[in-house]
């Protein structure tokens, strides 16, 4: 699938020491804005969240719920069934969780309540039915990840895959990806706040200093992962569902960066070496 984000050029300046002892700093330029990314310590692994991050996930839900609004469009409109499938969801994730399960036990209530408990035997199927192709929809990499992490296992650098959703959904989709030798330790999370991110880090053996989170959402890919003092790289995706959107206080955060794909990371990795073990 193409990404609605233009590639930008990454020049790299030479790396220089700073005064303080074991610290380097590393200046990049992207596009005109000149950002700067302060190393502490070497990173020992990096984390890549998986939906829209590796594969593509989101748009795939934004066709389902298109669907879903089409059976509803007798009560409704569009707009007031996306209002109120949000609503519940939203409600229901500490219930459910995040991923498929959960979105289609919220798209049943919902419906429920927009046709009164109407006798509603066939739409219940039929959004049950939306849920399973939902399900069975093929895996579809985003450009460059297969490449990017191979060249990075290759290096001998560890990767962990980070994600949350549906255990057995995202078991399913990491193995249609073919990626799964790629990663040292594979953890699919039913949350992703700085709480689960420590948990993360015990069972890895790391300090947040030795860590570096790779993912397309500030919410959960970002944010926690800056509050414990690890590094965080974002890469924007074009469609991200709603519940994840907030305002990205990172920008300014000498721990954090802005890339446009995959690959750029892999030119990150490649031109800065002294990064990582």
């Amino acid at each position: 699938m193409e990404s609605a984000y233009l590639k930008s050029e990454l020049i790299f300046s030479s790396a220089r020491q700073a005064n303080q002892e074991n610290e380097i700093e590393y200046d990049l330029q992207i596009k005109s804005n000149s950002l700067k990314m302060k190393i502490n310590s070497k990173i020992k692994i990096i984390a890549f969240d998986a939906d829209d991050t590796l594969w593509v996930n989101e748009p795939f839900y934004r066709e389902i719920e298109k669907k879903y609004t089409d059976l509803l469009a007798d009560f409704l409109p569009e707009n007031e069934i996306n209002k109120r499938l949000l609503e519940t969801e939203t409600r229901n994730i500490h219930l459910y969780g995040y991923g498929v399960k959960g979105f289609v036990l919220s798209m049943i209530e919902t419906a429920l309540q927009i046709t009164d408990n109407q006798d509603n035997n066939q739409l219940i199927e039929k959004i049950i039915a939306l849920g399973k192709e939902l399900i069975n929809v093929p895996l579809v990499l985003l450009d460059g990840v297969k490449e990017s992490l191979q060249e990075i296992k290759q290096q001998g650098i560890k990767m962990v895959l980070a994600t949350k959703g549906d255990l057995l959904d995202q078991e399913r989709k990491l193995s249609n990806s073919g990626l799964e030798n790629c990663f040292d330790h594979i953890e699919i999370m039913s949350n992703k706040n700085q709480k689960d991110y420590q948990k993360l880090l015990n069972r890895l053996s790391v300090l947040p200093e030795e860590f570096l989170m790779v993912g397309n959402s500030v919410k959960s890919d970002i944010l926690p992962v800056l509050a414990l003092g690890a590094y965080a790289i974002h890469i924007p995706y074009h469609t991200t569902w709603v519940h994840e959107k907030v305002v990205n206080t990172a920008k300014d955060n000498e721990r954090f960066l802005a890339i446009d794909s995959i690959s750029d990371f892999l030119s990150v990795i490649e031109q800065n070496k002294e990064w990582f073990n």
